[in-house]
């Protein structure tokens, strides 16, 4: 049997012709330390705040504290099965969520998988899990007055339970309350 060298060359030329190179190119680092759902790591150079990481195991993580050495990330799962030496990659995307109708009365896990048995929660909106807060002007206005119950400070302090993007501002009005139902008991005893 001979080989002919335009055989070789046709099957070659055919080989090149559909040669399908795919390379996977991903930043990973080295898991350094873990504690406490708490992983530190190395080699990450580029990632984000924010971002979702994978580590070797499946669980993901979200990369959170950004130093010139090295990631803290929070562990989003089993954190017993991650180790020290093990490999976490970059998925360059930031963690968000799914929103709207389909997700009311679902229970989920932090990374917005239904965990309660009822199949997958079908939406096309997402949300990060951290943006910017709306402006008060665009938010709704006051609608519904919070009483004390106590009738100089209902009247003295007007407060307002007010949407939960703006808990700063219920942090600080329920202070204020308790702040001043703490003087007017005082002032009572006297």
């Amino acid at each position: 049997m001979t080989i002919k060298a335009e055989e070789i060359s046709a099957l070659l030329k055919e080989r090149i012709a559909s040669y399908g190179s795919e390379i996977e190119v991903s930043e990973t680092g080295t898991v350094i330390q873990v504690g406490d759902g708490i992983a530190r790591a190395y080699g990450l150079d580029n990632v984000m705040a924010g971002e979702l990481v994978e580590f070797s195991n499946g669980v993901m993580g979200l990369a959170q504290n950004l130093e010139e050495g090295n990631v803290g990330i929070i562990i989003l799962g089993d954190y017993k099965g991650i180790k020290e030496g093990d490999s976490v990659k970059r998925t360059g995307r930031i963690m968000e969520v799914p929103v709207g109708e389909a997700l009311l009365g679902r229970v989920v896990n932090p990374l917005g998988q239904p965990i309660d048995g009822l199949g997958p929660i079908v939406t096309d909106t997402y949300n990060p899990i951290e943006r910017k807060a709306y402006g008060v002007m665009a938010r709704k206005s006051v609608h519904e007055p919070l009483q004390t119950g106590i009738k100089a400070i209902d009247a003295l302090v007007p407060m307002v339970a007010v949407s939960v993007s703006s808990s700063s501002v219920t942090v600080k009005l329920v202070r204020l309350r308790s702040q001043l139902m703490r003087s007017s008991t005082k002032k009572k005893k006297t």
